[in-house]
């Protein structure tokens, strides 16, 4: 059996146990902060929707501003982040952010991380190489690159990243897009925090960005409580209680 066929099935059998991680059998450290990390094609502003339910329950909420040049770079400025805050700190990933809070999560003060339709490698872990045992999502085919830095084209962007959004919302998402560094890309997580710190993972049932199947199947892997949002790649916009909802768990404050 080569591994595609393997990690197909194994994403096959663990559909039903997804939804019951076993985080949910034990408390979490009951959090005062939360850091929100952005990923590819989008800025700070993207937790918009968000940080304000949080806020609303009580949280100190900080939404990091990836600078999307080096995994070294993006993760330095999330521990920089971290430094400042004062006691447990839930730390949230979108997307390529995933990357960054597995790494910079082994810090002591990060009680849980969230992944939202996120990267998990694992330490030392191949993404791309992971990623192409999966079908290619729709998304892959927009990246138009200008140089040294790329970006999603509009089309791709209102279809296959925004797709469940209104379109003139989506258009002004668009708009504040931030181009990456291809050298963003090549970096590897030295580390992997989820193994020793409890995970949440919100799977998006019709992510045209990442595949469902390996949101999955990372999720799994890491034993991570996991919901499933019949969202695109932007719940976090799209179906913002839902998410604050599971960072809320995360944090301890159901």
């Amino acid at each position: 059996m080569d591994r595609r066929s393997f990690l197909r099935l194994s994403v096959a059998a663990s559909v039903v146990p997804l939804l019951h991680g076993p985080a949910l059998a034990a408390p979490v450290p009951r959090a005062r902060n939360v850091v929100l990390v952005h990923g590819l094609f989008a800025d700070g502003s993207c937790w918009s929707e968000v940080i304000g339910r949080l806020q609303a329950a009580g949280l100190d909420v900080t939404s990091v501003q990836n600078p999307l040049t080096t995994l070294d770079e993006a993760v330095a400025s999330v521990r920089r982040v971290l430094e400042r805050q004062d006691g447990p700190t839930v730390l949230v990933g979108h997307s390529f952010a995933g990357m960054i809070i597995t790494e910079a999560g082994i810090a002591p003060n990060v009680s849980a991380l969230v992944y939202v339709a996120a990267r998990a490698p694992d330490a030392g872990e191949d993404y791309a190489a992971l990623a192409r045992t999966f079908p290619t999502p729709p998304a892959t085919a927009g990246i138009v690159f200008d140089g040294e830095y790329g970006r999603l084209g509009e089309a791709a962007f209102l279809r296959d990243f925004a797709g469940d959004l209104p379109e003139a919302k989506a258009k002004v998402l668009y708009a504040v897009q931030q181009p990456f560094a291809k050298a963003l890309l090549a970096g590897r997580t030295t580390q992997a925090a989820w193994r020793s710190k409890p995970s949440f993972y919100a799977v998006s049932t019709e992510d045209r960005t990442i595949d469902p199947d390996l949101q999955r199947f990372m999720a799994k892997r890491m034993g991570a409580t996991t919901i499933e949002v019949t969202a695109s790649h932007l719940s976090l916009i799209s179906q913002p209680d839902t998410i604050a909802k599971l960072i809320l768990d995360a944090a301890g404050r159901p």
